[in-house]
């Protein structure tokens, strides 16, 4: 019996960090490496930040504050989905830099950050005790997102085994999505919603339009919410590069979901957005959900009182989204520093002689160290993990969540520091492993 004072979700909560890996974290950021300072410091990989091109958007973002006036509006309430004038101008962004077709604002809703969105969504589209699928591996805190208040279940769906069954996007079928249906209503749950992530994270593999026409009909057909996030969908590398081209030899070519819901418009096709990655904001906290279904919206914006973005921060980003020309010198300088970041890294695993999955974009690489482990199980894992923080000061993000059964597969953060500090991780990473 539950002897709290909380209730039973708040004693679980107590109980149950959001991540595995915060505490030591924190204790890296405390430990910082700097290259004249402290040359030993701690060079953190293991959370989702993109510094690549901050002070190009904080340059943008300070000439808005200082050379116009804040508009009565702010200081007020607004539509706790999305200010008017917010939501015409992240239609206007995402209609020409990511779906390149119209958007009409009247689609699009707010929360205050992915994690807000994908947790109003999951608690607006299913029940208590429902089932998403989600293709292994995947981002480990969906799983509290859509458990913790939706109280919906996560179902990883084993698409492949081995790392180079990536090289040609996400291995996906319809009769592994049939199979899943079958277990999760064999075991008396309801197949609510497939979420997919393009580019995916951990493994930076797209999904083709075709694979994309071939999941919507299917799950239009059976009646589940098919959600497709693309909050690293302007993170994206330059496959054609000299040294990169060699790795995709059938090359996908990457289409915005919301290119394909404008065609179909159908109320079980959704699309998530968030400010934090492409645009590197995370402390922004602003979120989207776009979608076509007019009953969802409406819900969406009854419910969501509780996590609507700050006014201001509605107006400082409703100027910068709708200064394309900044916008398209942004994504013009982008590509190239993720394509560097890339690069740096992967020089680093060929070296080594470290198998990954072949990037189209995100802000990862997803490496195979199996070889390494003591043994291939959790412990094995958890072991070498901790075992190059020890000695290294690099922390990676630790493969526990992922929900993959391979063993000794992690995910490594390459645009939270600037190009010469990752070459410093690498070269760390490279002494470590040469003693192995």
């Amino acid at each position: 019996m539950n002897s709290s004072t909380l209730s039973d979700k708040g004693f679980t909560a107590t109980q149950t960090p959001a991540r595995v890996d915060m505490k030591i974290y924190f204790e890296a950021l405390e430990n910082l490496y700097h290259p004249t300072d402290n040359p030993s410091g701690a060079l953190p990989m293991n959370v989702a930040e993109n510094h690549l091109c901050w002070e190009m958007l904080r340059e943008r973002i300070q000439k808005v504050t200082r050379e116009n006036d804040i508009p009565e509006w702010v200081a007020s309430y607004t539509d706790p989905s999305g200010a008017p004038s917010f939501r015409e101008a992240t239609a206007g962004f995402l209609s020409k830099f990511l779906f390149k077709v119209p958007v009409v604002p009247e689609s699009i809703a707010f929360s205050s950050g992915a994690t807000s969105v994908i947790e109003m969504t999951a608690f607006l589209l299913a029940n208590p005790g429902d089932t998403a699928v989600i293709p292994a591996p995947s981002y480990p805190v969906y799983t509290g997102d859509i458990g913790v208040v939706p109280s919906v279940k996560r179902y990883d769906l084993q698409t492949h085994t081995e790392i180079s069954e990536l090289k040609n996007g996400v291995p996906i079928s319809l009769d592994q999505l049939e199979k899943a249906k079958t277990d999760i209503e064999g075991a008396g749950s309801k197949f609510k919603i497939l979420i997919l992530t393009s580019p995916d994270n951990p493994t930076g593999a797209i999904y083709s339009e075709k694979q994309l026409r071939e999941i919507a009909d299917w799950c239009i057909q059976n009646e589940v919410h098919l959600i497709v996030n693309e909050i690293y969908g302007l993170s994206q590398i330059d496959i054609t590069h000299p040294e990169l081209k060699g790795d995709y030899s059938n090359p996908i070519e990457f289409v915005s979901f919301g290119n394909l819901m404008s065609e179909y418009k159908s109320p079980f096709l959704h699309f998530w957005y968030s400010f934090s990655k492409d645009l590197g904001i995370s402390g922004f906290r602003i979120g989207l959900v776009h979608s076509h279904n007019q009953e969802f919206l409406d819900a969406y914006r009854n419910a969501g009182m509780g996590h609507s973005i700050s006014n201001f921060t509605q107006w400082v980003m409703q100027e910068v989204m709708a200064d394309h020309a900044f916008l398209e010198s942004y994504f013009r300088a982008y590509p190239k520093e993720l394509t560097q970041s890339y690069l740096i890294v992967i020089r680093a695993l060929r070296e080594m002689g470290i198998d990954y999955s072949p990037s189209y974009g995100s802000l990862f690489v997803w490496m195979d160290i199996s070889r390494f482990l003591t043994e291939k199980t959790e412990k094995g894992e958890e072991e070498i993990w901790l075992d190059i923080y020890e000695k290294t000061g690099i922390l990676i993000t630790p493969a526990n969540g992922f929900g993959h059964k391979i063993r000794g597969l992690f995910r490594m953060v390459i645009t939270g520091m600037n190009h010469e500090t990752l070459q410093v991780a690498m070269n760390r990473l490279k002494d470590y492993f040469s003693q192995k």
